[in-house]
């Protein structure tokens, strides 16, 4: 798709959601739609905190209550300049130079599953999230919490898939930690994870910088790897060929800031998928970000297996794609960039960016209407990264 065709289809203002209401509806429904916005507009004013009196699975979904959680407690307590930022790396200087530091933690069940394991999964999504800031992997660390009883074939299996997705992203794991805990304290193996990486181009990605008429892209097709982790365990008799998508993709981010060097955002798409970082987005940034559904690649086996869940695949995670948001000048040569790799085969511009409604996501269905996409409410979805 071009950028000329990307005109075509989406408008650059978000209020053509408003105008269709009074085509349809008459200048009534209008008000009631400017009373929801309003709502929305004071309900996200509000600042956060936590209700509940004790934590729950939602609180690591990665929608509202994680950020609920994260800027409630803990960047009220810790806050800084560098967390301000809620990136999924924090950009440190050093005299001249600029390092990106992330970490993370994965508690995936199965351990094991069709594309990947639980510790190809802590490899490569550490390296992500150093790209995401622009930024060459060069050295991770590795802590793993062991449970009484767990095999010790299974850890072995579980550190050589580390060390090939290591050699492979160019990384070394250069520290670690080992904690056991008593059976049934744990859930077999956990990973925590830290990487460092370099900034080798001054690249400063923001989900603050988007602008009206940027492109929304994604990488490829999007709800792989938590479909498949779902259907893994067993628990649902549904059938479906998928395989995690996880992969390194910091040479594909490389290829894409080459091409479109003033690429505003990357963000990887893991917990609460796409919708997720398309609402942070529009938040930080206060514009609204205008998706048409049948712009999104979805494989076939994943949607029908979403359809059969219940479930919207804009809000299943992946572990090998990335959402960027581009200026529209620059749209085309990153879409060559991105299909000249393998990762970036499938790369499609989903949407774009518009000035009004500010702070919300909409989406144009396959069947004409429109709806907001929100940030994930509550659990739907069994932990999956």
């Amino acid at each position: 798709m071009t950028t000329q065709d990307l005109g075509a289809s989406i408008p650059t203002r978000a209020n053509w959601a408003e105008e269709a209401v009074v085509a349809h509806a008459g200048a009534e429904h209008l008000t009631r739609e400017e009373q929801v916005l309003e709502r929305i507009k004071r309900a996200r004013a509000r600042k956060p905190r936590v209700k509940e009196p004790r934590i729950t699975l939602a609180h690591g979904a990665g929608g509202k209550a994680t950020h609920n959680l994260i800027n409630a407690i803990f960047l009220e307590a810790f806050r800084n300049p560098e967390l301000e930022q809620l990136a999924d790396a924090a950009v440190l200087s050093l005299g001249d130079t600029r390092l990106a530091f992330t970490t993370d933690s994965y508690v995936v069940s199965p351990l094991f599953f069709p594309g990947g394991d639980i510790g190809e999964l802590a490899v490569n999504g550490t390296v992500n999230d150093l790209a995401m800031a622009g930024a060459r992997p060069l050295s991770l660390s590795a802590g793993f919490i062991l449970e009484e009883g767990f095999p010790t074939e299974d850890l072995r299996r579980i550190v050589a898939s580390m060390a090939s997705a290591a050699q492979r992203a160019g990384v070394h794991i250069v520290t670690g930690d080992t904690k056991v805990v008593q059976r049934g304290k744990g859930d077999g193996c956990y990973i925590n994870t830290a990487g460092v990486g370099l900034l080798e181009r001054p690249v400063s990605l923001s989900p603050a910088a988007a602008r009206p008429g940027d492109a929304v892209v994604v990488s490829g097709p999007i709800g792989d790897h938590g479909i498949t982790v779902m259907l893994a365990r067993g628990e649902l008799d549904i059938e479906a060929d998928v395989r995690s998508d996880t992969a390194p993709l910091h040479e594909l981010t490389a290829a894409l800031l080459t091409a479109a060097p003033n690429t505003r955002m990357l963000r990887d798409a893991t917990r609460g998928g796409v919708a997720t970082i398309l609402n942070e987005v529009a938040v930080a940034s206060q514009v609204a970000v205008v998706v048409d559904e049948n712009a999104v690649p979805v494989r076939d086996e994943v949607r029908g297996a979403s359809e059969l869940l219940g479930i919207d695949p804009l809000y299943v995670a992946c572990e090998g794609r990335l959402v960027a948001f581009i200026p529209a000048e620059q749209v085309d040569a990153a879409l060559a960039a991105l299909h000249a790799h393998e990762l970036g085969a499938g790369a499609a511009v989903i949407g774009r960016v518009g000035d009004d409604p500010p702070g919300l996501v909409l989406l144009r269905t396959g069947f004409g209407g429109t709806r907001i996409v929100d940030m994930l409410v509550g659990d739907p979805l069994p932990r999956i990264c």
